[in-house]
């Protein structure tokens, strides 16, 4: 370590003297010690077969923590899928909170068997599914505290063979949602990285590759009215170098993806 000049060595010596306090402060917060065993006891939870292997490479823990969900919250899955993460939001919501789970013709057509037998004989009573068109999807205004996309937000750019657009208007969507979120409202977007890519490339890269520039992601939130407040590294991974698919089997679930937090403004 090089030489502290007697400047800086206050400084430092406060930091090194507050920094325990800080981390034990909110260690001991209740508040947060609750949400943290809230999250555990969901994650703990009797869930569907299969559910569990996915845990180590998609990291829940990691995800709703960032996400600040919490009981009694109404949160919306965008493109749930089979809708790993609508159960855990709905077990961490509990009874006075809802789950929204979402996905447009093509994602609930894929995920029809594996989202019944997540949702049947009332599993999930808190949970609502929505079957919508994405730039049509109807939601009461100031109705929802958080959304989540979780690598799907670039599927708002991909081009299916033989549609003649891209599956949703990403400016039209992020409207309804900036409408549909209560003040403070967040929204927390996981997301394959692709490298930094032209406005003009952004469904080619999403058609080929399924990733999408996190540079393009922020503007498109800042254009719609959402304020950046911060991301997480807990899925990075530099050894992907951004170029190939990520169904290809030498880099699949092993991507490098970005976490980013916005707020509603």
């Amino acid at each position: 370590m090089p030489p502290v000049n007697s400047y800086v060595r206050p400084w430092l010596t406060a930091l090194w003297l507050v920094l325990p306090l800080t981390c034990s402060a909110a260690a001991n917060d209740p508040g947060v010690a609750a949400i943290d065993a809230t999250i555990d006891a969901a994650i703990a939870s009797e869930r569907m077969p299969g559910d569990r292997n996915e845990d180590a490479w998609r990291k829940p823990r990691e995800i709703l923590n960032f996400l600040e969900v919490a009981p009694g919250q109404t949160v919306l899955d965008f493109y749930s899928g089979p809708g790993y993460y609508s159960e855990l939001i709905s077990r961490v919501v509990g009874p006075a909170g809802s789950v929204l789970v979402y996905n447009n013709e093509l994602y609930a057509q894929a995920a029809h068997h594996d989202l019944m037998k997540r949702l049947g004989r009332n599993r999930l009573p808190n949970a609502k599914m929505l079957r919508e068109s994405s730039n049509y999807l109807r939601l009461e205004p100031a109705s929802i505290d958080r959304v989540l996309f979780v690598m799907v937000y670039h599927d708002l750019y991909w081009q299916p063979r033989e549609s003649p657009e891209p599956m949703g208007d990403a400016k039209r969507v992020l409207s309804i949602l900036h409408a549909a979120l209560k003040p403070g409202g967040m929204v927390v977007v996981v997301d394959h990285a692709a490298n930094a890519t032209p406005r003009a490339e952004l469904t080619s890269v999403a058609s080929r590759l399924h990733r999408i520039d996190p540079k393009a992601v922020r503007e498109d939130f800042d254009r719609a009215g959402f304020e950046f407040v911060g991301e997480s590294a807990a899925l990075q991974d530099s050894g992907d170098d951004r170029t190939k698919s990520v169904f290809n089997p030498s880099i699949r679930r092993r991507t490098d993806q970005f976490i980013y937090k916005f707020r509603k403004r």
